[in-house]
């Protein structure tokens, strides 16, 4: 798993006929010092995501075991919402206060 803000959203029109109804998410990837680095990724959203929250994102076969994920050719999922991360004792990111 990988810790990533969302950036915005990706629109296909036209896209394999098991996507459908499937929001997909542009999605930044997190260090572990809490800062963005210059990687990107696509992911299926499965938890309701929204721009400029931190997620935790499944890669691989395991974005597939997502109930409704099993069939769909996805290689990474949003599992989660992040609301707080501590490293050694340090608060490195919180949801509640991204919005004060």
């Amino acid at each position: 798993m990988q810790i990533a803000k969302v950036r915005g959203t990706v629109v296909s029109t036209q896209k394999e006929p098991s996507l459908r109804g499937v929001k997909l998410l542009l999605l930044q990837l997190v260090d572990e010092q809490g800062q963005v680095l210059p990687e990107y990724e696509v992911a299926a959203d499965s938890v309701g995501a929204g721009v400029d929250e931190w997620v935790l994102v499944s890669r691989g076969s395991a974005a597939r075991q997502i109930l409704g994920n099993e069939q769909r050719p996805v290689d990474a999922a949003v599992i989660a919402i992040i609301d707080t991360i501590h490293v050694e004792d340090r608060l490195i990111y919180s949801k509640k206060s991204q919005y004060r």
